[in-house]
């Protein structure tokens, strides 16, 4: 029974989160944020004592001493406290901390997947203790990457260059980028050809390609140079072209699954441009608003309710005929999604997305249309396609195949836009006499991979089972933010020096941190400690003991020198001594050998020879520098003094171009 006098006290994480459930409740609840994290690890020094099986110290965050004074004079005064911090397990770990910093003898832990007042009240009717396993398990993570982190990251600045660092799944996105830059670079291309008829039946012109000869099926490589190619186009001077075989057959195409979080980054990315820092962000932004369900999943579970509501949704405004023709319910292909968790889906699938848009900024907007699209359509019929194949002989030894597609039913690609290659060809018969208009060789050549961007870097550590929902976007960050890998103007992810020589680096000297299956069982070792089949503790230790070994033996072998240091045949201009080439946090540049004695340093030359900056002049604020292109920590270019600190000039303006250089 509540006390008159009293109330119950709700901590969630956000005022935002607050704001919203607070719409729901009666004056017998008071809702109060805790703004985030309020104990960590300590920043400046392990926090964890490794000879008493890992015991972390925790310590509250500076910034939420203030926060957590408030909220514990709130608790004294409550008749009851609950914690109700999202489901996943970096929320179960903030229940614990506060229950921990709030010296809370007893408290109520909920969980819901929306932020609904039919599911915040169910919650309440529902409440649990905190699931130490859920902690146990973001514990681990916390203390595996302080360990790598701390322990790691000194090395590097020894051996390599000051201001680096490693961590598990940052290092491990670092290595496919700089691996899928060394396979782009060493790329071999392959020449092949292909030979297209423009053929005419009344006064339709359709095209068809050489796919036989005699008996033999033509592969990708079967016309490997001109001189076959163009002795077919001679050997089909004159023929007779006709209709061989058509085939007609209807093919569907089916919807796509609900949204996880690392599809909605994906998605978000190629339809908007979207990082995934930023879509997170925004989904968070509409998750506390109570418009979408918890955006940290990899889970395809929808509700039973969530999945009639959309049914009903599809009846009403497309017709039966849209709707499957039974809930479709999708697995995730994940052995570690929880199925306890929902695909991140609207709250009020009823209503059309327009509905919300002047409550919402234009980006919130564009994610939450996206989602309820993609929601609807999963529960919406297929989209069904005619195909038409015709078999096209030429000079009887030579069959041309042509293609047509069209649309006959949109199905869910009413509410989802895809991408179509619809192709209407004429309509044809058996043994039709065709006018060939032009025949045409090509020539093509393989192309290597593509660089990765954000969103295919995200569905890799997800194929590989490296990292989890709440992880992808912040690796992301990490990964630029350390300088190891930049975006370019087309978005797409490039290893930097400093990248590739750290990749180097651990690849051959710490191999397991970078081993993609390790880091994978790693991650399966995590979701056995949440699970309750491991403790954590063991599974610390069996990383540890070899690690720590290993650090200590390479702190020992490894030579700056011969890590980071390159030879040249170059001279000091102040002292005569040899240049060598050296390893920054930004990159390389010319140093003297003769350093500290000599402190000469240069930008280094570009691959052709000629200094980047070589034409950009001297520096307007003082009479020794020469202007230098440089960057931000963020990866904007600016021009500064080559000087610097010694001079703090420094422009946006480009010398050689006279205008602003865009955002990298």
């Amino acid at each position: 029974m509540l006390n008159s006098n009293k109330m119950k006290l709700i901590i969630v994480e956000s005022p935002t989160k607050a704001k919203t459930i607070s719409k729901f409740l009666g004056s017998g609840f008071k809702i109060e944020s805790s703004y985030g994290h309020v104990r960590d690890l300590p920043e400046r020094q392990l926090g964890i004592d490794v000879e008493k099986n890992f015991k972390p110290k925790y310590t509250i965050l500076a910034k939420s001493k203030k926060r957590v004074a408030e909220l514990k004079a709130a608790a004294k005064k409550a008749s009851e406290v609950i914690l109700a911090t999202d489901e996943d397990r970096e929320g179960e770990a903030i229940a614990w901390h506060l229950s921990q910093a709030l010296d809370l003898k007893k408290s109520d832990r909920i969980v819901f997947h929306e932020i609904t007042e039919n599911a915040i009240k169910e919650s309440l009717k529902n409440p649990r203790d905190i699931d130490m396993k859920l902690v146990d398990a973001q514990q681990a993570r916390r203390i595996l990457d302080r360990l790598v982190g701390y322990k790691l990251s000194p090395l590097l600045w020894k051996k390599v260059a000051k201001g680096l660092s490693a961590g598990r799944v940052q290092s491990v996105a670092v290595r496919l980028v700089a691996e899928r830059a060394k396979e782009i670079d060493n790329f071999k291309p392959e020449e092949y050809w292909s030979i297209v008829a423009v053929l005419k039946v009344d006064k339709d012109e359709f095209e068809a390609q050489l796919v036989k000869i005699g008996e033999k099926k033509l592969e990708k490589f079967s016309i490997t140079n001109k001189e076959y190619a163009e002795k077919i186009v001679s050997n089909l001077d004159g023929a007779v072209w006709k209709v061989l075989k058509i085939e007609k057959k209807e093919s569907k195409r089916q919807p796509l699954a609900p949204f996880t979080t690392s599809t909605l980054q994906q998605t978000a990315w190629s339809w908007f441009g979207y990082g995934a820092k930023q879509t997170m962000m925004l989904a968070q932004q509409l998750y506390e608003t109570g418009l979408i369900t918890y955006m940290r999943t990899d889970s395809l579970n929808v509700s039973q309710e969530a999945l009639a509501v959309a049914a009903e949704k599809i009846k009403n405004d497309f017709g039966n005929n849209y709707l499957a023709t039974a809930p479709r319910i999708y697995k995730t292909r994940s052995k570690t999604a929880q199925e306890a968790h929902e695909a991140v889906r609207p709250t009020n699938p009823e209503s059309n997305p327009e509905e919300f848009q002047t409550k919402l900024t234009a980006q919130q907007f564009k994610l939450y249309d996206l989602i309820w699209r993609r929601f609807i359509a999963s529960q919406m019929a297929g989209a069904i396609f005619e195909a038409t194949g015709a078999d096209i002989s030429a000079a009887n030894d030579y069959i041309f195949r042509a293609t047509g597609n069209v649309l006959k039913f949109d199905g869910f690609l009413k509410v989802y836009r895809q991408k179509l290659s619809e192709n209407l060809l004429p309509i044809l018969k058996e043994n039709e006499a065709l006018e060939l208009r032009e025949l045409k060789s090509a020539q093509h050549f393989t192309e290597p991979p593509p660089y990765y961007n954000e969103a295919s870097l995200i569905k890799a550590l997800e194929e590989y089972g490296i990292g989890r929902p709440s992880t992808y976007a912040p690796t992301m960050v990490t990964i630029q933010l350390r300088r190891y890998v930049i975006k370019d103007e087309q978005k797409r992810l490039k290893p930097t020096d400093i990248g590739i020589l750290v990749n180097d680096v651990l690849v051959k000297h710490f191999p397991e941190i970078v081993d993609l299956e390790f880091t994978a069982r790693m991650e399966e070792n995590l979701d056995k400690i949440a699970e309750g089949e491991k403790q954590w503790q063991p599974v610390i230790k069996e990383f540890w003991i070899p690690f720590k070994n290993n650090l200590d033996k390479k702190s020992m072998e490894l030579s700056k020198e011969k890590l980071a240091v390159e030879k040249t045949e170059l001279k000091c201009p102040k002292c005569g001594k040899d240049l060598v080439i050296r390893m920054g946090r930004y990159g390389k540049f010319y140093a003297c050998s003769g350093f500290p004695g000599c402190k000469h340093t240069a930008p280094l030359e570009s691959s052709n020879g000629t200094a980047e900056n070589a034409d950009l002049g001297p520096c307007p604020k003082c009479p020794d520098g020469k202007i230098v292109k440089r960057r931000t920590k963020k990866g904007r270019f600016f021009w500064g003094c080559s000087v610097w600190p010694k001079c703090d000039y420094a422009t946006w303006e480009n010398p050689a171009k006279n205008k602003p250089e865009e955002d990298a």
